[in-house]
């Protein structure tokens, strides 16, 4: 049985989320809490919505589907906007909060999550999706895809 494109993004990220808190909560030896944690936490949550939501705008403005479960549902390659920087707005977005929630954790073990939330979307969401968008938009795509990079 394949994992690919079985659970939501937001739901990977909320189990991810989770995890990250009961690893600071399990060993709390590993907090490192530093002057303005949570400062730098709430910019980093703010802008990864920011940019999240930038995503999603710019799929409803193409007038596509925002369902990471049915890429092959997608009626059109948006590339205009946060699109030029990166290709996956919504995901990078969702790495930021995590980003932010390991920052305000002050755990030093709550950083080990992300590389695992960045394999999995990357090998679970993002490579399917990139297969149904190259047989939907072909060469179009393939040539994006070489512009912008995947994450940043």
């Amino acid at each position: 049985m394949t994992l690919e494109l079985k659970i939501p993004p937001v739901a990977v990220a909320l189990v991810t989320g989770a995890c990250m808190w009961l690893a600071a909560w399990a060993v709390p030896g590993f907090d490192v809490p530093f002057p303005g944690h949570d400062i730098v936490s709430g910019l980093l949550s703010v802008s990864g919505g920011f940019i999240a939501l930038l995503g999603v705008v710019a799929f409803s403005r193409a007038g596509t589907t925002i369902n990471p479960m049915k890429p092959g549902s997608s009626s059109s390659l948006v590339v205009p906007g946060i699109y030029s920087v990166t290709r996956n707005p919504m995901y990078l977005g969702l790495l930021l909060v995590l980003l932010a929630w390991a920052i305000h954790l002050a755990n030093v073990l709550t950083v080990l999550f992300l590389p695992g939330f960045v394999w999995y979307m990357n090998r679970y969401q993002i490579e399917p999706e990139e297969r149904a968008l190259v047989s939907l938009f072909g060469p179009a795509f393939t040539a994006y895809a070489v512009r912008v990079r995947r994450w940043m």
